[in-house]
């Protein structure tokens, strides 16, 4: 169940950040109408996946603990797809919001 729930919080981080860039690549970088598009549907899967989440996951607890992972994310995808280093005051907020993410997540309730 942890491993699923940690890979649908990772799926949805990259159709997030996926969706965002491509329609970012349309809009700043004058890429074709259909890359805008195409980010769009896969926005709509980032809708979806945060769904999957198990059943003692509220609206309100998922969407926190994503927003963890989503910074990380964020950062990773410009190392990775753009190249841009990231300082250490980011690298340092990340950890810490990766860290509330994980409390937020998954620490054991009564």
């Amino acid at each position: 169940m942890l491993a699923a729930s940690v890979a649908l919080f990772v799926l949805a981080a990259l159709a997030e950040i996926g969706g965002g860039y491509l329609v970012w690549l349309w809009l700043r970088e004058g890429r074709p109408w259909w890359v805008g598009l195409l980010g769009g549907l896969v926005l709509v899967l980032y809708g979806v996946l945060p769904t999957l989440q198990p059943q003692s996951f509220d609206f309100a607890r998922t969407y926190a603990a994503y927003g963890g992972l989503f910074i990380v994310f964020s950062l990773l995808w410009g190392r990775i797809v753009e190249g841009r280093v990231p300082d250490a005051p980011s690298l340092w907020g990340a950890s810490l919001a990766l860290l509330g993410a994980l409390v937020i997540a998954y620490w054991p309730r009564g």
